[in-house]
């Protein structure tokens, strides 16, 4: 496969990133190269998505995200770096909304497919918050349909 223009590199993440939150796992899969290198917050690694979602099942009911901005640059082996920008909106697990969690996703693009993502976010200080204000409140329940998280 031939290096994919500068504007079809945001295209590849977008999709990529769109398949994932529609759980349409294998066509992102078909995005990756065969060797990608998957990091998550807290530094967890994973071999395939598959088992990245089966993860991710045990830490929220569903997570999706306000893509916001991207950047890109070369690298200096002919890799590009593809940035994503944005905030993450879902449900905990104890059926709490959450909005405005801010996310950075840094992707390698090699040869028009993505060799590596490196995901940071904010999602672990959304529980903390949104524990406490369940806490505060004597209650599990939501303390709003509309939360919205604020670092």
């Amino acid at each position: 496969m031939t290096a994919a223009p500068p504007a079809d590199r945001v295209a590849l993440v977008d999709r990529y990133l769109q398949c994932c939150e529609d759980r349409e796992l294998d066509e992102a899969q078909r995005l990756l190269a065969t060797d990608a290198v998957l990091v998550f917050p807290g530094g967890r690694r994973y071999a395939s998505l598959v088992a990245m979602a089966r993860e991710a099942a045990g830490a929220y009911r569903w997570v999706r995200k306000h893509r916001d901005r991207y950047f890109q640059a070369p690298l200096a082996d002919g890799d590009t770096a593809v940035t994503s920008l944005g905030t993450l909106y879902g449900e905990d697990l104890a059926g709490r909304p959450f909005d405005g969690v801010r996310y950075v996703d840094v992707f390698v693009v090699r040869a028009g497919r993505i060799s590596e993502q490196h995901v940071y976010n904010d999602l672990a200080l959304a529980d903390l918050a949104l524990a406490d204000l369940a806490s505060a409140s004597g209650t599990n329940d939501p303390p709003s349909s509309r939360t919205r998280y604020r670092p």
